[in-house]
């Protein structure tokens, strides 16, 4: 199945940047079950994805979804040609777009719109990226913005930047009352822009911080050059390209979150960085994910004198480091020769990392010892696993250690996002539990290592960390309680009929 035509009078639309429905686990499950867990609430979507890539559908629809509209970045347009007499066009949007990409301000973003989306004579996309305007934007701003970097830097990543706000500003925009971004960036901008273009309103969650993901991609990105020479001068205040990336990035979460009623993120340690880039404390609320206990009720104990399994529940991509899973099963193995280790998940996101992956379980003599059967039913995976590890680089809230605490499962984490809160309990939490598992660094394959030892050892421990997690799922994280905030808050926010 692909894209459905957008319907009118949806109650929320959902806006997704480079996930649902098309990138199977992760944020995808979790919006695939937010959908669902709102079986009265009409819903329609707006997937923003790269232009030019495959998209297979991984998810069935559920049937309140009554919609999903693509809004492609970066696909080749067709060149403009004469685009008529312009007046001062270029005048009054170069000040603006270099405004807006340093500074974020809806009122920004709102006379953007404006001379875009001018009911009069608006600009069609080709005229904004493939034409003499979209030329003398780009120099204009190149002397605003970055003028003793290199022009030619300045211009693919202007041509980048611009392509999406333009696109976001361009596409037809789903009807709504409520707009649900599950991200700032793109998906932010869209979700300010209807807040902008009628009585709409707008929510935001973000399971991890945006900005901060892009800004570990452009630190390490390959293909990006300064050639600014700072210095250890701090007070140079030259704008290379990694900082207009950032820059830009960073004011797109500004502007959204100015639009927004409702900031929410899974974890309170992610609000901090909301806070830095403007996020009104009125506005920020936490709303913890939540797990179905039912479809795990079935999971018992396993039985003892079998051989321990320690099981890795994920993408197989190189964000969830299972490298380092690798080489920490085969270590703790020395110790405990009859451990067994899956690592189950999608492997074909980046079948050169997963060929890496088989390639060193090979190297390390694991053999019939690791298995990679790909996707799997987890609460029946579970049922044979006695341990639950993730070594990721970074995470919001898994979705795997709530799954292993439904069923009674110990965990092992690597220490980011709310895993250790998830794990060990948050200083707030009531009534108090105790651990459910072992919390350790990231990439530390010896501190891994022994913490799989640790448990796949003692059967005692790994009950009673089990059912510590158990608890405090059952508690605080069921999907129950987490569809009735959301339900709450599309309810709260939406906005009075005939308003305009």
């Amino acid at each position: 199945m692909t894209a459905r035509a957008a319907p009118p009078h949806a109650d929320v639309c959902l806006i997704v940047e480079g996930c649902y429905p098309y990138v199977a686990g992760g944020v995808s499950t979790w919006l695939d079950w937010l959908m669902r867990s709102q079986p009265d609430t009409r819903f329609t979507a707006a997937a923003i994805v790269a232009a030019g890539q495959p998209r297979v559908v991984k998810y069935a629809y559920p049937d309140n979804l009554l919609g999903l509209a693509e809004i492609e970045l970066g696909g080749s347009l067709p060149a403009a040609g004469r685009a008529g007499d312009l007046g001062d066009t270029v005048a009054r949007l170069a000040p603006l777009l270099a405004d807006f990409l340093t500074k974020g301000r809806l009122c920004d973003l709102r006379a953007i719109d404006g001379i875009v989306n001018d009911p009069r004579r608006p600009l069609p996309l080709p005229v904004l990226l493939r034409s003499q305007l979209a030329w003398d934007l780009c120099c204009a701003n190149y002397e605003s913005l970055m003028p003793h970097g290199s022009f030619k830097g300045f211009f693919w990543a202007w041509h980048a930047l611009m392509g999406g706000l333009f696109a976001v500003l361009k596409a037809p925009l789903p009807e709504a009352r409520v707009y649900h971004a599950i991200s700032t960036g793109y998906a932010g901008l869209l979700a300010a822009r209807a807040t902008l273009e009628g009585s709409a309103r707008a929510i935001v969650t973000e399971h991890g911080i945006y900005t901060t993901e892009r800004r570990i991609e452009v630190l390490m990105a390959p293909w990006i050059v300064d050639l600014i020479d700072k210095g250890e001068g701090l007070g140079d205040e030259r704008m290379d390209l990694r900082d207009l990336w950032v820059t830009a990035f960073e004011s797109y979460a500004r502007c959204c979150y100015e639009a927004c009623d409702v900031i929410t993120t899974l974890f309170a340690a992610n609000q901090p960085m909301q806070r830095d880039l403007g996020a009104g404390e009125g506005k920020l609320r936490v709303v913890a994910n939540g797990i179905e206990l039912a479809r795990f009720a079935h999971v018992k104990p396993r039985a003892a004198g079998q051989a321990p399994v320690v099981a890795l529940i994920g993408r197989v991509v190189p964000i969830k480091d299972i490298k380092t899973f690798i080489r920490a099963v085969a270590l703790a193995r020395r110790s405990v020769p009859d451990l067994r280790a899956i690592v189950a998940g999608p492997t074909d996101e980046d079948a050169a990392y997963a060929g890496e992956c088989r390639a060193l379980a090979s190297e390390l003599q694991l053999g019939e010892h690791l298995s990679f059967p790909g996707s799997v039913d987890v609460a029946a995976l579970l049922d044979t696993v006695d341990i639950v590890a993730l070594t990721s680089l970074s995470e919001a809230q898994p979705l795997s250690i709530l799954e292993a605490g439904a069923a009674g499962r110990p965990c092992l984490s690597t220490d980011v996002g709310s895993c250790r809160e998830l794990i060990e309990g948050a200083a707030s939490e009531t009534p108090r539990h105790g651990p459910g598992g072992i919390v350790t660094g990231i990439g530390k394959v010896e501190d891994m290592a022994a913490a799989i030892a640790r448990l796949a050892g003692d059967a005692g421990l790994r009950r009673a960390m089990g059912a510590n997690l158990k608890a405090r799922v059952s508690d605080l994280y069921t999907s129950q309680r987490a569809a009735a905030r959301y339900r709450a808050l599309y309810r709260d926010v939406e906005p009075l009929r005939g308003t305009g």
